[in-house]
């Protein structure tokens, strides 16, 4: 077999119909539009449009807004966190911060920062310098030995 004679199975593939090529072809004239009107024209985009009534998207009230201060963090349990340094992903001994989480492949973008979550057990003591975290996480990481320290935005707002 070679790469010229590779083909697609027969009926798989529909051959593109020529529209507007005469009337003898079956599709010329009005090219399957149908007759006249609006949507026999080209550049139509009537979605949502009801005949002038005010379409239903615009009768109906707007909910909620969306908060442009809002911080968006990763949340990680404390059990990824343990299995990482089981696997050798993480360094138990340095500090844990956004970064190094990134790193290790546990959080896959920055954002905000990141949030450690309860969830889980950890045995090591580490370390973190972190966004923030749950008062059961924080109780289980310095249970284990570690310590805590919220840096970021929610630090500075703490400190004034």
């Amino acid at each position: 077999m070679k790469l010229n004679e590779l083909s697609d199975r027969p009926g798989a593939t529909k051959d593109r119909i020529r529209v507007g090529r005469g009337i003898g072809s079956g599709k010329g004239k009005t090219g399957g539009r149908g007759v006249k009107g609006q949507k026999a024209r080209t550049g139509v985009a009537i979605k949502g449009f009801e005949g002038g009534q005010m379409p239903l998207h615009r009768r109906l009230p707007k909910r909620g807004f969306n908060n442009i201060f809002a911080r968006h963090l990763n949340e990680v349990g404390l059990g990824t966190i343990q299995q990482a340094i089981d696997a050798g992903k993480l360094d138990a001994k340095a500090a844990i911060t956004v970064d190094v989480l990134k790193a290790a492949g546990i959080i896959s973008k920055v954002r905000h920062g990141v949030r450690i979550l309860g969830n889980g057990e950890i045995t090591s003591s580490v370390n973190f310098e972190i966004a923030g975290a749950s008062k059961p996480a924080i109780a289980a990481i310095e249970k284990a030995g570690g310590s805590v320290t919220i840096v970021g935005a929610k630090a500075e707002k703490a400190a004034e």
